[in-house]
């Protein structure tokens, strides 16, 4: 009988910190600039450079570790992890081994097998290395300080979860987490959300782990679902045909779809780890973290009961509005200004998803005026746009955020109120089809569809349906 084989997973995940600052100077954290702008001498490691700790990290450090239920090291300091990369100026970085700010923490996650809880082993601060840029031209490697010392929370599960799913529904949790306390837009493509995952396969009903191996290079959750299937499959061959699955750091592919060894595993002795002799040690009050406690917001799960209660929303739509705090934002306001939180609901879960997918957006992504939705969500409601056209302009409101009754009047898209003008264009229609008007009198109603579409034709689209519809039926 052939073996049956389990996945085991655990993530070591980096998230960028918003902070304006890097963590140990006062350079710039923005992303993009010439490489090397945002760059001095604690951060490109020179000698007799000191680091002076950045405050705002300590906070956000804090502030995720509670909304992950982690316990608090109220006294916690930072160590030197050595090892010599280009790209690390110091030939060392500064990071937290023996005493993290954050440990023994979990996350609750849904999956198709109902909810399970993800371990949180700990959380720690460290600052970033710099990037390799490699000119295939001149077939040399060029170095950019600008990300050097750029503050980040490594955050590092128990080997929890088991499947590629599991792994894509934490990692949307935490960067949901993340976003709503705005420690970080955990935006992948800019590499402000990192995850390295750490495979090993084992026998069903083994409680022994299999040896892991650590992928690098996921810059994409569907990156990570193809790495994590990729590996585990390879792992599966290697133990069927009797070879060994060696410990191993490996760079994933996504192109070709497949991983290769970048160099056997380092443990944590490889790095020598020591105290860092240049920062004193932190000593977090109770009072400190009251305060950090005080400010967490109003997490998914809340606001979702609450938009149910207090908009009358069903479970679905209030779940789907607030899985990010951009969007569930831009319904508070918009439905306040409009006073129509059903139809706000609406225009964000039809139009607004329909276009984001078409432009591949985030909900981050989104940039235009809760007012200019408001606007349009009242114009169609006074009868002023009917909604194929309203769906026009919002469609400019997505790209160019426009005043939308001014876009309106500017491209002739107000509803002509002038029952006059719709009865003529009714009486034209009425007489260009004398054989269409007899087909409805004989019995076949679904003809009344093409009038009406005709009549819609001649007025350009302006005219409101249903007063068509209405006056075509007295005639006829």
């Amino acid at each position: 009988m052939a073996k049956q084989y389990e996945t085991v997973i655990g993530l070591e995940v980096h998230v960028e910190l918003a902070t304006e600052t890097k963590i140990f100077c006062g350079c710039s954290t923005r992303f993009g600039g010439a490489p090397n702008t945002h760059t001095c001498p604690v951060c490109t490691g020179m000698p007799g450079s000191l680091p002076v700790l950045n405050k705002k990290v300590v906070e956000y450090a804090l502030a995720l570790g509670m909304a992950a239920n982690c316990q608090i090291n109220q006294y916690c300091r930072f160590d030197r992890k050595n090892y010599f990369y280009p790209d690390n100026p110091q030939n060392y970085q500064i990071s937290q081994l023996y005493l993290p700010i954050c440990h023994d923490g979990w996350l609750e996650i849904q999956t198709s097998g109902g909810p399970k809880k993800i371990r949180i082993h700990e959380m720690h601060m460290e600052e970033d290395a710099g990037k390799l840029i490699h000119d295939e031209w001149e077939d040399c490697s060029l170095v950019d300080y600008n990300r050097s010392g750029v503050p980040l929370i490594e955050i590092v599960s128990e080997p929890d979860m088991r499947t590629s799913e599991e792994v894509i529904a934490y990692l949307e949790k935490l960067r949901m987490i993340c976003q709503y306390l705005g420690v970080s837009d955990c935006k992948l493509q800019e590499g402000s959300m990192r995850a390295d995952v750490n495979l090993s396969v084992r026998e069903v009903g083994s409680t022994e782990f299999g040896t892991r191996t650590e992928m690098k290079n996921l810059n994409s959750f569907k990156a990570i679902a193809h790495a994590i299937d990729g590996e585990r499959e390879r792992q599966f061959e290697l133990l069927e045909e009797g070879r060994e699955v060696v410990q191993e750091t490996r760079r994933w592919d996504d192109n070709k779809e497949s991983s290769h060894a970048m160099r056997s595993k380092e443990d944590a002795k490889d790095y020598r780890y020591f105290p860092d002799p240049d920062l004193q040690p932190i000593s977090i009050s109770t009072e400190w973290m009251e305060q950090i406690k005080s400010r967490q917001p109003e997490f998914q799960e809340e606001k979702s009961a609450r938009y149910q209660k207090e908009y009358e929303l069903s479970a679905y739509d209030a779940n789907i509005l607030t899985q990010s705090k951009h969007l569930a934002d831009i319904f508070e306001e918009t439905a306040g200004l409009c006073g129509n939180p059903k139809k706000t609901a609406n225009w964000l879960m039809g139009e607004t998803m329909r276009l984001m997918k078409e432009k591949s957006m985030e909900p981050e992504d989104l940039v235009f005026t809760p007012k200019h939705l408001a606007d349009l969500i009242l114009a169609v409601e006074d009868g002023k746009i009917n909604q194929q056209n309203a769906k026009k302009v919002f469609g400019h409101i997505m790209d160019e955020d426009v005043e939308p009754v001014a876009y309106m009047k500017e491209h002739g898209l107000l509803m002509v109120s002038d029952s006059g003008a719709i009865e003529a264009a009714v009486d034209e229609v009425l007489t260009a089809n004398p054989k269409t008007v007899e087909e409805f009198h004989s019995g076949k109603e679904k003809v009344l569809g093409f009038l009406v579409g005709q009549v819609m034709k001649k007025m350009k689209g302006k005219a409101d349906p249903a007063k068509v519809n209405e006056l075509l039926r007295e005639k006829l």
